[in-house]
């Protein structure tokens, strides 16, 4: 797909970190599949995967994590 900011670059498949911030948590993932930008590097994660990440972070939230770095793993 070309890519939407620059839009100059076509994306391809690649892997991006993730990190999501809420309250006192910050939640780390690296290795998330995504299509980046070969132009400008932005990346885009696919809708399903960011819907895990957010359902993972809430719990975490929820537990009281403060901090939580961890490596991308399929559902």
């Amino acid at each position: 797909m070309k890519c939407v900011i620059c839009k100059q670059g076509d994306t391809q498949s690649g892997k991006a970190t993730v990190t999501l911030e809420r309250d006192t948590l910050t939640f780390v993932v690296k290795g998330v599949p995504a299509q980046v930008c070969a132009n400008c590097g932005e990346e885009y994660v696919d809708e399903e995967i960011v819907t895990q990440l957010l359902k993972t972070a809430e719990e975490e939230v929820t537990s009281g994590t403060q901090v939580d770095v961890r490596e991308y793993r399929a559902a």
